[in-house]
């Protein structure tokens, strides 16, 4: 079958679980479908999220910068005003992908209203880190240390620092970050109450952190060692920052970048009006948004397609959204997983060697595909188009050879079943996934280019994940009519760029085959 056309020249690339989905495979996919149209790719902008949100395209792992990084003729890259953003971290990304071949400078735009995040606040995310463990003595919510949300909590509260602002003096730029400074050393004395020895210690922690994120770049003679070196930023006494030097590394990073810091609205608008396609790059996923999701397990920014309009700046209009999953579900944190794997499954053992990180590589939990949490995102948020990816994953081998399950309703231990997530966390955390059963298969998905060619137990799972998502947004009418259901229409059999089935059938078809009929 043709793929169908999209329904608008904003693309939106979200995450409809809790991240980790693959979301940046998807951008050179689309843009691959688009080239030599009259509408090809001409803008990826990074919507939301930090250095937080990592995403892997074309085999490269990626943090601050879009994956349109790997789609050399997209004439733009661009960072959103929803974005927080190192430019210390920009630097450390950009420069070792010029130097294997990317151009990334001559494309990338920054826009004037981007958050500036610092060195206090990823000290100050440790310190969040240290209080809730030390102080409350509850578990570490499992942050990345990146200082996103502190961040995003000098927006709110009237304090941030934006790109525009290395556009102006150095004086201006030096008072505002001083007294970031001087709020963030008392916060952290006196809020979180952390210790001298622990304080010292942040500093050795994000060092260490940051020489092994970029120990390749040390080893490409990009980057000294001393780059790195976070101690060098800490005060003559406990609870002081070498302000000086914290100040002249931030004005030299940043206004270094005043050729690339720009208006990215203007920028989004005339590549419509001139008929090109945009695509807005989501980081984190549906459920981590701030709003929706679960606290205290979410991010600090707005996850969905909504945001991708105040992100970029433009007026509110048609927008094409692709909902991107995995054929089994991941976390990482302290999240409630209802559908985790125990971790004696020989399945676990197979996935987890595949589940780490981008951003942080951190070992994630693995679980069974949850339609619940997928079939909310399409009732309350919605998309259009569906990518699902490592569905190869779930091939029988070594001690695997069992069923299959995927979650499709929770039930409370009276046994009243609930069709969608509760918004009550403490409801949500009572609860037991029902699921549904599915044989597994035992051919390699890897070389399979053709939905038809793949086995028949793995197009009944496929189509089973796809009417457990759409039974799940039906439920409580009304029903999705044929116009208004997802449309699978990409599915990961492997994690090369060529790995990918695109002749998937409708969702219509594929309702029909989970339901046995012919």
């Amino acid at each position: 079958m043709s793929l169908l056309p999209f329904s608008s020249r904003l693309i939106a690339d979200v995450g409809i679980s809790l991240g980790d989905e693959g979301k940046g495979r998807l951008i050179p996919e689309v843009a691959d479908e688009l080239r030599g149209t009259s509408a090809p790719v001409s803008v990826v902008l990074k919507v939301n999220g930090g250095a937080n949100s990592g995403h892997t395209a074309g085999g490269i792992k990626l943090n601050l910068l879009p994956a349109g990084v790997v789609v050399h003729d997209a004439p733009h890259l661009c960072i959103g005003s929803g974005v927080v953003a190192d430019p210390r971290k920009i630097w450390w990304e950009t420069r070792p992908l010029e130097k294997k071949g990317h151009i990334i400078l001559g494309r990338l735009r920054i826009d004037e209203r981007t958050l500036v995040s610092d060195v206090t606040h990823r000290l100050l995310d440790l310190a969040w880190e240290n209080y809730r463990v030390n102080v409350l003595a509850e578990e570490a919510r499992g942050s990345t240390g990146r200082g996103i949300t502190p961040a995003y909590l000098d927006e709110v509260g009237q304090q941030q620092i934006t790109y525009s602002d290395f556009l102006g003096g150095p004086n201006y730029f030096a008072r505002k970050l001083a007294q970031r400074a001087d709020r963030a050393c008392r916060t952290i004395q006196h809020v979180c109450r952390v210790s001298p020895a622990a304080w010292n210690g942040f500093f050795e922690t994000l060092s260490a952190a940051e020489l092994r994120a970029n120990s390749e770049a040390v080893e490409m003679g990009v980057f000294a060692k001393e780059e790195f070196d976070f101690l060098r930023f800490r005060g003559d006494a406990p609870f002081t920052l070498n302000l000086e030097a914290l100040t002249a590394a931030y004005w030299a990073a940043g206004t270094a970048l005043a050729r690339n810091i720009g208006e990215v609205r203007e920028l989004v608008l005339s590549e419509l009006a001139a008929g090109r396609t945009i695509i807005g790059e989501f980081g984190q996923a549906y459920w981590l948004d701030k709003r929706h999701g679960f606290s205290p397990n979410v991010t600090a920014s707005h996850t969905f397609t909504p945001e991708f309009f105040e992100s970029a700046g433009i007026p509110v209009q048609r927008i094409h959204t692709f909902g991107v999953a995995k054929a089994y579900d991941t976390k990482v944190g302290t999240h409630t997983f209802l559908t985790q794997m125990d971790d004696a499954h020989p399945l676990t053992t197979r996935l987890k060697v595949l589940e780490f990180g981008t951003s942080t590589g951190r070992q994630r939990m693995v679980g069974w595909y949850d339609a619940v949490e997928k079939g909310d995102a399409l009732r309350y948020g919605g998309y259009q188009d569906l990518m699902i990816n490592k569905l190869d994953a779930l091939t029988h081998g070594g001690d695997w050879r069992g069923e299959l399950q995927i979650c499709v309703a929770y039930e409370s231990a009276d046994g009243h079943r609930h069709a969608h997530v509760p918004r009550n966390e403490a409801v949500r955390k009572t609860l037991r996934p029902v699921y549904t059963r599915h044989a597994g298969w035992t051919e390699d998905l890897s070389g399979v280019r053709r939905f038809g060619d793949l086995p028949p137990a793995a197009q009944r799972y496929v189509a089973a994940m796809v009417k457990g998502l759409v039974d799940v947004a039906s439920h409580g009418g009304p029903a999705l009519t044929a116009d208004k259901l997802p449309n699978l229409r990409y599915l990961g059999v492997g994690p090369l760029p060529a790995q990918i089935i695109k002749d998937v059938p409708d969702t219509v078809s594929l309702m029909r085959l989970a339901q046995g009929q012919a």
